[in-house]
């Protein structure tokens, strides 16, 4: 059986918040940066945040329509990922992925790698 590695997605009004867990296995956990990608219905596949290995994290690791509202963080001894959603919007509906950080060009190719596999966690914003 595979075992999805994303938890704690659902359905969540807008302004609402959501927290996002992750246990990822295809790499070992202190040697990759991690991040987040979602993707919406008839929209490219998008890195919302990415966080170092050592657990550091700036400004510039979130996507813009996120900023101020997402924050990434990790569990080294747990090797956990984690995404704190606030501030939801209507526009953050979306399948949310996990998974190792990835060069740009690699980035819109990446949320089909990952439902193959059968990753993935919906998150619906409601009005």
């Amino acid at each position: 059986e595979v075992q999805v590695p994303e938890r704690g997605g659902g359905e969540v009004e807008a302004g609402g918040s959501l927290i996002l867990s992750c246990t990822p296995s295809r790499h070992p956990f202190d040697d990759y940066d991690w991040a987040w990608y979602r993707q919406a219905p008839g929209r490219k596949c998008e890195q919302v945040s990415r966080i170092r290995s050592d657990g550091r994290t700036s400004h510039e690791d979130y996507a813009d329509s996120v900023k101020g509202r997402f924050t990434i963080s990790q569990d080294n001894q747990l090797n956990m990922v984690y995404l704190q959603m606030n501030s939801l919007k209507l526009d953050d509906t979306a399948v949310y992925y996990c998974g190792a950080d990835e060069v740009p060009s690699r980035i819109p190719t990446m949320c089909d790698r990952f439902r193959s596999w059968g990753q993935g966690t919906q998150v619906t914003v409601s009005s």
